[in-house]
């Protein structure tokens, strides 16, 4: 699967799928009757104002864009402006996989549900993978290099790696064949035969 289906809702793309499960926290905005027993906590058979609740994200997304909207979020914490802060003092040295296995494609779905931090969170994304995009490239052409390192990164990433690693490899063997002779192909055989026989014709 290609990667850049990761950053577009996609109903077949297994990464958007995987993303959007994470837990997003809300506030009920809206009294929802018959649904109390969402909230373990309540004894109403209703669902009241102020209630909060732990939706995934697919669910909490649309909820919150409705004309008037049924939850407000909460936007996870490895998004706000402390972590975003740490990101841009040294992105190379977080294990973000740690923080979020879909880090990359679970941002690019939350920061269209912050209303004030959109812009900071997409750049804060942008050049995050800016930043660590060296490492990855020295990562998966250096032949020595654990293939475990993959691990640590988040799934964008990881894609990435292993596919730089896949490439060098192939190339490493394609070096080993040493070169042999290159043969011309048949459209240019056949291009000189032409010209051939019409510089005799003339």
């Amino acid at each position: 699967m290609a990667c850049h289906q990761s950053y577009t809702p996609n109903y077949f793309a297994i990464n958007d799928i995987l993303s959007t499960e994470e837990p997003i926290k809300c506030t009920i905005e809206v009294e929802l009757p018959g649904l109390g027993f969402l909230d373990s906590s309540s004894q109403s058979n209703d669902l009241k104002v102020g209630s909060k609740l732990d939706l995934p994200l697919w669910l909490a997304e649309p909820l919150k864009k409705m004309q008037n909207s049924v939850v407000s979020v909460d936007i996870p914490k490895i998004y706000k402006e402390v972590y975003r802060e740490i990101l841009e003092a040294d992105a190379d040295a977080i294990v973000l996989s740690s923080w979020n296995p879909f880090y990359y494609e679970l941002g690019m779905h939350v920061r269209r549900l912050s209303d004030n931090d959109v812009d900071q969170i997409t750049d804060c994304l942008l050049q995050t993978f800016k930043a660590r995009l060296r490492i990855i490239m020295d990562w998966a052409q250096n032949p020595v290099s654990d293939v475990s390192l993959g691990q640590e990164l988040p799934r964008l990433e990881r894609d990435l790696f292993l596919s730089g690693r896949r490439a060098k490899i192939r190339l490493l063997e394609w070096l080993k064949m040493g070169t042999g002779n290159i043969l011309p192909s048949e459209i240019s055989t056949n291009l000189k035969k032409r010209k051939r026989i019409n510089y005799m014709i003339a």
